[in-house]
């Protein structure tokens, strides 16, 4: 997912994207939908399987 939909994705749930970079972004939609803001925080290793984010986290390491 790009930057511009991930921050339509933040202004649908209420999030104020200002400045952020797309791992800040990502973790503050993780937060607002009472997730654990784990995006790529990870070392290899993702419990998380039904994650949306997991693709996308997993192959930035």
């Amino acid at each position: 997912m790009n930057v511009q939909e991930v921050r339509k994705m933040a202004k649908e749930l209420g999030v104020s994207p200002g400045k952020m970079k797309k791992p800040d972004l990502i973790r503050s939609i993780q937060v607002k939908e009472g997730n654990f803001p784990c995006f790529q925080t990870a070392a290899d290793n993702c419990d998380q399987v039904s994650c949306h984010w997991r693709n996308d986290c997993l192959t930035t390491h």
